[in-house]
């Protein structure tokens, strides 16, 4: 990164500075701001580099160069600070999770801030140590990005947007449109967890047991999953919309339909009855460390048992089945025996949750 060469500038006030319009004017200010706080978390080799953009070497897996996959997501999750986690890492968190259920090994980030004057820097300073955290225990470095500030009120705190490149070998193939009738539906982990953790921090509501954001980077399970040869369809993490979205969209995309069975579906129990007492349905609330996996029938049972090894794997469940079904829609066997459609949600239950 770019340093500051002359003049003398006092070091930033991380404990009672603010962000101001300097940050972003592109002057000295600016470059302090980058040079004490992002380059200093975030710094390695090719951010290190400190141009418009990093060259980075070609992308191989296992000694071959390997397919592109990129991704970028906009996060503006209120608030910025919840149980289990905050923007910083479910940034890194979610780009990550985005190319890895590609079923390609996520390499790199670019971060973009859009900073509002007036926000405290100490909690920018949190916020960037926790991103440079969850990049070092993903293995995904942040190696070029930008900044800008916003006038006061025309922003909200911080937004970030994180773009994610990874390297994708041949033979993997994996997406939307490739379920077949018979195939198993299998989710990670308990739905609910981070969409519930956002709405209570929001509305100041307190039960008897916490309830923590489930935020977490999901390629080294991925990676585990993908070891065991098991033949892969589909895997998508169940974010805005949850469960029930995700799998309207990759039964639209395959022209098929599927079955799920209440009783299978794992949530906790505090995560229930929280939905409960919210109005929520908990197959529609997001998540941010879950994944959906859809597998031929016959590779569910080695597949299940990789996962549970996994430490973000440990609840993993067969959950359904896809079905042959013109009209493409997926259905619920209730926990008392009857039968209703998951159809797509109309509203927004939980909006700026991610």
């Amino acid at each position: 990164m770019a340093e500051i060469k002359r003049g003398y500038v006092r070091p930033l006030d991380l404990k009672q500075g603010r962000v101001d319009l300097t940050h972003g004017s592109g002057g000295r200010s600016m470059v302090q701001l980058i040079s004490e706080l992002f380059a200093k978390h975030l710094g390695n080799e090719y951010l290190g580099q400190g141009n418009d953009g990093a060259v980075l070497p070609a992308p191989t897996i296992d000694g071959r160069v390997g397919r592109l996959v990129m991704s970028t997501d906009c996060h503006v999750v209120s608030p910025l600070f919840f149980p289990g986690g905050d923007i910083g890492c479910l940034s890194v968190h979610g780009t990550v999770n985005d190319v890895a259920v590609m079923g390609a090994t996520p390499l790199y980030l670019a971060a973009g801030f859009i900073l509002e004057e007036g926000f405290p820097l100490t909690d920018l300073a949190r916020i960037v140590e926790s991103m440079a955290r969850a990049a070092r225990e993903a293995g995904v470095p942040v190696v070029t990005g930008d900044t800008k500030v916003v006038e006061r009120g025309k922003g909200d705190g911080v937004f970030i947007t994180t773009t994610g490149v990874g390297v994708l070998p041949d033979g993997i193939e994996l997406g939307g449109g490739r379920a077949r009738p018979g195939d198993a539906v299998i989710i990670s982990g308990c739905l609910g967890d981070h969409g519930v953790a956002i709405m209570s921090k929001r509305e100041n509501l307190s039960f008897d047991a916490p309830i923590e954001s489930d935020t977490a980077a999901l390629n080294g399970l991925i990676a585990a999953m993908l070891a065991t040869g098991a033949d892969l369809r589909c895997l998508r993490d169940p974010t805005r919309g949850g469960l029930a979205a995700t799998l309207n969209e990759i039964a639209g995309q395959s022209g098929v339909g599927m079955m799920l069975h209440e009783k299978a579906i794992p949530v906790k129990p505090v995560v229930a009855a929280a939905c409960e007492f919210l109005g929520l349905d908990p197959l529609y609330v997001a998540n941010e460390g879950k994944l959906i996996a859809i597998c031929a029938s016959a590779d569910a049972g080695r597949l299940l048992a990789a996962m549970r090894a996994h430490p973000l794997g440990r609840e993993a469940a067969l959950i359904g089945e896809v079905l042959a079904d013109d009209h493409h829609f997926v259905q619920l066997t209730t926990a008392f025996g009857g039968r209703r459609i998951v159809d797509w949600l109309a509203g927004d239950q939980l909006p700026r949750i991610c």
